[in-house]
């Protein structure tokens, strides 16, 4: 691959090794080691990983251990669906509704790698690579860097242009699949739906028609449904803090306190979907639009598969009953089931003298319902 895409990419075989001499000299080792292995000496894990020295290994003695091992102690169950879509000689964009800032992608991987299929290269937020062995594991992980300049539309536009002509030679050329989330960020209010401006990045490294340019990177929606949202109570301050203020301004170490939370906090039942991959057949009615109809048009294409691939939980159907006042989904869950659920919900306002509770509590329980509506919106 061309040197001009330094800047973002992942490692290379040839720096994996270095780069894990320097991930086992952090302090910071020891504790991870004993997260991922607990039942192994450190030492011995020490070892192991400064053996590493291709990708291959890395992830699959290392990342796909560690994904295991947060399944096991953070989810009642693990499912997922879909992988007749999945061509083993294809590479795909996958394009995923976001959640958690890391899970959502790391659990994909663990079924490709459980499934022997090749696992894809991630994008990673340049300002969650701050820490350099978050730097170092990331970059050993297959993900490549997202910028997000704030220098004016000028250098917006070139890293965006820089982004979908890598994104478009890593699939073309490489022959490698991505993911990549349907958004600038995880989604916080429930509501999963595709940035638009998304679809005009995937556009800007092609010469081809519009049509062209958008089927031949076989974008494939991904939808991963939570039990448990992850980081649920941070993200109802932060929405609240929005409303209240008209601006969130992130605390420092908020991004690795929300990554910890996410992999800590207990989720449930988790599943991840993949739909139908978006085809020039799907995409053909519409080849005679404005560009900016074209690419609503492919939004609301991957947002119908992916909302009606939810898979809802008791949480869902409790949330939208508190929501409206109603028991319409009464059937879809019990009163341990409830009451428990509500308990959850009391930690949004078990510190908060002088806040507007009642808000407080829309919000949170917005999370939750509002995946019932988005799948009754776009229900095929």
């Amino acid at each position: 691959m061309s040197e001009r895409f330094d800047d973002i990419r992942p490692y290379y075989d040839s720096e994996i090794n270095d780069a894990m001499l320097r991930i086992v000299k952090d302090p910071i080792f020891s504790t991870l080691s004993q997260f991922v292995f607990p039942n192994r000496d450190v030492e011995e894990v020490k070892q192991q990983v400064a053996s590493i020295d291709c990708i291959h290994h890395f992830q699959h003695h290392v990342m796909y251990p560690a994904t295991l091992s947060i399944v096991q102690k953070t989810m009642d169950d693990f499912t997922y669906s879909g992988l007749e879509h999945v061509d083993p000689a294809q590479s795909y964009l996958y394009v995923s509704n976001h959640r958690d800032i890391m899970l959502d992608a790391a659990l994909l991987q663990s079924v490709f790698i459980k499934n022997q299929l090749k696992t894809t290269e991630i994008t990673f937020g340049a300002n969650l690579m701050q820490h350099p062995v978050v730097i170092d594991i990331g970059k050993s992980n297959k993900m490549f860097k997202v910028e997000r300049p704030g220098g004016g539309l000028r250098e917006f536009y070139r890293a965006s242009k820089h982004l979908s002509e890598y994104i478009r030679t890593t699939l073309l050329e490489k022959k490698e699949s991505v993911w990549i989330a349907q958004r600038n960020g995880r989604t916080k209010d429930g509501i999963d739906r595709t940035d638009q401006g998304i679809i005009n990045m995937f556009r800007m490294s092609s010469r081809g028609n519009q049509v062209q340019s958008i089927a031949e990177l076989q974008i494939l929606p991904v939808a991963i449904s939570y039990e448990w949202e992850p980081c649920d109570v941070l993200k109802t301050w932060e929405l609240y803090a929005t409303q209240q203020h008209g601006t969130y301004v992130k605390q420092k170490g908020e991004d690795l306190n929300s990554i910890l939370t996410g992999i800590m906090q207990p989720k449930g039942k988790v599943h991840i979907a993949l739909c139908p991959p978006i085809t020039a057949g799907d995409l053909l009615p519409y080849a005679a639009y404005s560009t900016n109809d074209f690419n609503r048009k492919v939004a609301e294409i991957m947002d119908q598969r992916i909302c009606s691939a939810y898979v809802l939980y008791a949480n869902n159907y409790i949330a939208h009953d508190l929501l409206s006042g109603t028991d319409t989904y009464a059937q879809h869950y019990t009163a341990a089931q409830k009451e428990k659920f509500e308990a959850h919900m009391a930690h949004i306002d078990a510190h908060a003298p002088q806040k507007d509770v009642a808000l407080l509590r829309r919000i949170f329980l917005g999370i939750y319902a509002h995946c019932i509506d988005s799948k009754l919106i776009f229900k095929a």
